[in-house]
C-alpha cells in the first residue's frame, strides 16, 4: 500500500529529481565496470582540444563533440548563434577545439527546450564508434504512477519519439509494477 500512495505522491509532484548529463552518467556507469565510449568533458574549447589530444594519443582518430545540456534532440537542435546541431563528428583536435568554440556559452534550442534554449556550458569529447546496429533502452520515470519505467526498441535511439509514432508496436514498455516483482 505504501508503494502506491508513494507512486501517487510522486506523480502529483510532476517534477524530475535527478538530472544528469550524458558524460556524469558514463563516469559513473564506468566507475562500476560498464562499457562505454572513452571520453571526458571540458568546458572551454583549449580544454576539449586537450581532451583530443589525449585521445588522440591513445589510438583514437574520430571524435564526436556534443553539447551537455538537460534537453533531448540535442543533435537536431541549433544554437542561438546561428550554429547548427549540438552533436558532431571530427577527426582532429583542431576541429574539436573550433566546433567548441561553436557551442561552449551559448543556448542551445532543441524541441525539448524551449525557444528560450539551455545553456551550454560543457561539451562531451568522445571516441566515434561505428555501430552495427541500433537500439533504444531506457529507465524513465513514468509521469502517470510516479513509478520507473522501462522503455525499449529494437529500431533504434536517435528517433526514439518518430519510431514511436510511426511503428508504435515496436516500443516496448515494462512498467514498475511488472520488473519490480523480479
Amino acid at each position: 500500500m505504501w508503494g502506491l500512495r508513494r507512486s501517487a505522491a510522486l506523480a502529483a509532484q510532476g517534477r524530475r529529481l535527478l538530472n544528469v548529463h550524458e558524460y556524469v552518467s558514463h563516469d559513473i556507469m564506468r566507475k562500476h565496470g560498464v562499457a562505454v565510449v572513452r571520453g571526458a568533458a571540458a568546458s572551454t574549447p583549449t580544454e576539449a582540444e586537450a581532451v583530443a589530444a589525449k585521445l588522440a594519443s591513445e589510438g583514437v582518430q574520430d571524435f564526436v563533440v556534443k553539447a551537455q545540456v538537460l534537453a533531448g534532440g540535442r543533435g537536431k537542435g541549433h544554437f542561438m548563434n546561428g550554429f547548427q546541431g549540438g552533436v558532431h563528428t571530427c577527426t582532429s583536435p583542431v576541429e574539436v577545439k573550433d566546433l567548441s568554440s561553436k557551442m561552449i556559452g551559448q543556448r542551445l534550442v532543441t524541441k525539448q527546450s524551449g525557444p528560450e534554449g539551455k545553456p551550454c556550458n560543457v561539451v562531451y569529447i568522445c571516441e566515434r564508434l561505428y555501430m552495427r546496429r541500433e537500439a533504444y533502452f531506457a529507465i524513465l520515470m513514468d509521469r502517470a504512477t510516479g513509478g520507473p519505467l522501462i522503455v525499449a526498441s529494437s529500431k533504434g535511439g536517435v528517433d526514439i519519439e518518430e519510431v514511436a509514432r510511426q511503428y508504435p508496436s515496436q516500443i516496448i514498455k515494462v512498467p514498475e509494477s511488472l520488473f519490480l516483482t523480479f
